[in-house]
């Protein structure tokens, strides 16, 4: 049977499709001229706080820093646009909320990061394409950081990305954030974008924009380097092979390429290790370091920004879609097609 959602003056909207779910809720499609989702929470911990901070993040829309971050074409932020509950109210109701779909002007960001899935949905992306949706991210990011937003669960899932590296944020009812006197919590984090302050603490902990600068640091990485979290592989050190525990644990023991080769091993298909330019790869030292100066989303963008300009990236003569920093002498995505696998193959059809 449809679900019908209301507003609280009476406006209803028909749902249609599942399009999407997560630890929370469950988003839908909306019946509406304009492109609208619905995100349904059925069972949060607090329903009432659930409520309060939806209706509070709605408010937040009118507020001047809110107008500058939802402004431009398309739109980069999927805010809540009106609180909503399931229609026939009662104790089994579901409270939700209104959003934009940004299915409408992106595609899912892990498009951009799966080899297969960048050939299938963005068949024309390089390298190139990667550090545009990177700057874009930091960009993003900065912005709202010195808007007095902390996102405290950055990661792939809510992320979007076009086919020129523009990029777009949703599920911002988990956000950190001040309303007048209020603070509202962050109250989510993710295995894989949790820095290490965040693993160490106890469940509950608020996050901070340096964590989110963490999370930041290894999604740069996984976009340059074709989907490779700087903390993958197996854990190696005194001669042995270890258990693989998971990101996580790895990153609790520092156990990253880019800090220590000989910390973990991952497959000779993996991009090679030299690709990035020396001034990403220091930002990266400093971001995953245990006593390193995390660089934070704006330092990103100036350092991302410095490898766009003009005569800082190459194109292969091999393969026009190899695309790498003028620094490195030759294709590091011919060496890693010479292991087996082509990140950027010359026919985007072509099979890995």
């Amino acid at each position: 049977m449809a679900l019908t959602v209301v507003s609280g003056n009476g406006r209803a909207w028909r749902l249609t499709e599942q399009i999407g779910s997560g630890s929370e809720g469950f988003v839908y499609g909306v019946e509406d001229t304009r492109p609208l989702v619905a995100k349904l929470v059925p069972d949060p911990p607090d329903p009432e706080a659930f409520r309060r901070r939806v209706a509070r993040l709605v408010r937040q829309r009118r507020e001047p820093r809110t107008v500058e971050l939802l402004s431009g074409t398309p739109v980069r932020l999927s805010w809540p646009l009106v609180p909503v509950r399931t229609a026939g109210g009662g104790p089994e109701r579901v409270d939700g909320y209104v959003m934009t779909d940004m299915r409408h002007a992106y595609q899912p960001f892990s498009h951009l990061l799966d080899p297969h899935a960048r050939r299938a949905h963005l068949p024309a992306a390089t390298w190139a394409t990667a550090l545009c949706a990177a700057l874009a991210l930091a960009r993003l990011l900065a912005r709202v950081h010195a808007e007095g937003y902390v996102v405290g669960d950055l990661k792939p899932d809510n992320l979007w990305v076009d086919e020129t590296g523009r990029i777009g944020m949703a599920d911002v009812d988990s956000w950190q954030f001040t309303d007048g006197r209020d603070t509202f919590a962050g109250r989510m984090r993710t295995p894989g974008y949790t820095a290490p302050e965040r693993i160490a603490a106890p469940a509950g902990a608020p996050p901070d924009s340096a964590s989110d600068d963490f999370a930041l640091a290894v999604l740069v990485h996984q976009l340059l380097v074709a989907g490779l979290h700087p903390f993958a592989g197996h854990p190696a050190g005194g001669g042995c092979l270890r258990d693989y525990t998971s990101y996580d644990d790895n990153v609790v023991h520092g156990r990253c390429r880019l800090l220590d080769r000989t910390s973990v091993l991952l497959p000779r298909s993996a991009p090679p290790a030299d690709l990035l330019p020396r001034p990403l790869a220091e930002g990266f030292r400093a971001a995953f370091a245990p006593a390193g100066r995390r660089p934070t989303a704006a330092g990103w963008a100036r350092s991302l920004a410095a490898e766009l300009a003009p005569g800082r990236l190459k194109v292969c003569a091999v393969n026009a879609r190899h695309v790498h920093t003028v620094e490195r002498p030759w294709c590091p995505w011919c060496d890693q097609a010479g292991q087996g696998f082509d990140s950027y193959p010359d026919d985007p059809r072509e099979d890995a």
